[in-house]
């Protein structure tokens, strides 16, 4: 009898450490991907990137630069700054010695715009445009010598968008006529952003032949991808400039700038008025976006939360009153000449203060910043904490059940 209740007693201590030891797996094996989810749904839109490559070498390839110029205009426009903005342009057309327009590109034929004004600033022109460059700026793997100018400096808050136009097939996409960006690379890359928290939210527009096989292995959340065409379909240029001697713009990156020229960073227009704006009579190809990774309805989405600034816009019924200059620069002259004593800023004579003061901002200070540190802790956080308050109990009941 005695030997029974021992066996059943060890018994139930067995299954005791064998269930301890499997929930230490898991919350050891999940807390990591909690935190991360929830910093991800948690974080707040703070700042906006834009990643444009051409990927296109040689003369008759003229249109695949202008559509990265255009692009490049218009997120300006919009006002995503210049250090938000990664160019990268495999060749350059602008100083082509076939080029009648020394140090111009145009995407129409009335030559009204040159794209390639003062105000182009290109981070990787050339030969430093390929796909391990590429790769290398997305997940941030880049050596010490490299500038911040060259670096996608983007977090936990950027959304991110990523155009990409040249000559590709069935998930790839051609670098320098040269080397391929295969679909698993792009897959690959976009995971290591998400799980370095490069992005909040990232819109991949590709501007290709079979541009939407190029996205087919992305399994990421928080990410939007659209392209021109689908698998078996090519994507067209829309009209040839007799003067240049080359096609000077693609169709969809001309349907997609006549969508942006009627906007502002004002605007609200949203995702699901672009993509739907693509017809298949004006594109000759099949518009194909990707949703089941993107959490959010296009109708709730403004354009300029990809393709413009993040301003927060303050509505008021009448011009806003500064304060004039002369009297601020009459206050400065007053602090100058009389700067407040030492001994004014107490009640006291001697400006000493008293000790119990003291004790009682220091106290009432540690309690605001306790509080404040509780307030601004992120939901990520408080698991982090959960998890490290129950790592010691259960520890302390792994240590009786051993004994």
């Amino acid at each position: 009898m005695l030997l029974a209740n021992c066996n059943s007693k060890t018994s139930w201590r067995i299954h005791g450490l064998m269930a301890t030891f499997v929930f230490l797996i898991f919350e050891c094996a999940y807390l990591p991907e909690s935190v991360a989810l929830a910093s991800s749904s948690s974080t707040i839109h703070t700042n906006n990137w834009a990643v444009l490559v051409c990927t296109s070498r040689f003369w008759f390839n003229y249109r695949h630069m202008a559509n990265t110029l255009s692009l490049y205009r218009t997120v300006k426009r919009l006002g995503i700054p210049d250090d938000r903005i990664i160019l990268m342009l495999a060749d350059d057309m602008a100083c082509n010695s076939r080029n009648s327009y020394p140090a111009q590109v145009f995407n129409n034929e009335n030559h009204r715009l040159n794209l390639y004004g003062d105000n182009v600033e290109v981070d990787y022109r050339g030969y430093e445009v390929t796909v391990e460059s590429f790769l290398r700026v997305l997940t941030g793997r880049l050596g010490p010598a490299v500038p911040r100018s060259k670096r996608l400096l983007s977090d936990e808050g950027s959304h991110v968008l990523l155009f990409m136009t040249g000559h590709g097939g069935d998930q790839f996409l051609k670098f320098q006529d040269s080397e391929e960006l295969q679909s698993h690379d792009l897959a690959d890359a976009v995971k290591q952003m998400k799980e370095k928290r490069r992005f909040k939210e990232l819109l991949i527009m590709v501007d290709t032949c079979q541009a939407a096989t190029l996205f087919s292995q992305l399994h990421s959340l928080g990410v939007l991808a659209i392209g021109s065409s689908m698998k078996g379909e090519n994507s067209y240029s829309h009209h040839l400039d007799s003067d240049v001697g080359v096609s000077v713009v693609d169709r969809f990156t001309y349907y997609t700038l006549a969508f942006f020229e009627r906007l502002n960073m004002y605007n609200n227009a949203s995702l699901n008025s672009l993509f739907t704006s693509y017809d298949w009579n004006m594109l000759m190809s099949t518009a194909y976006y990707r949703l089941d990774l993107y959490e959010r309805h296009l109708e709730e989405v403004p354009v300029t939360n990809f393709f413009g600034s993040v301003m927060e816009t303050i509505h008021t019924d009448s011009a806003y009153v500064g304060i004039p200059f002369d009297y601020l620069l009459a206050t400065h002259m007053e602090t100058i000449s009389n700067p407040p004593m030492e001994g004014n800023m107490t009640s006291g004579t001697t400006g000493e203060r008293p000790i119990s003061s003291v004790h009682e901002e220091s106290n009432s200070d540690i309690f605001r910043r306790v509080l404040r540190y509780w307030d601004e802790m992120d939901s990520d956080e408080y698991v982090v904490r959960y998890g490290l308050l129950v790592m010691p109990v259960l520890l302390a009941i792994l240590i009786w059940l051993f004994k």
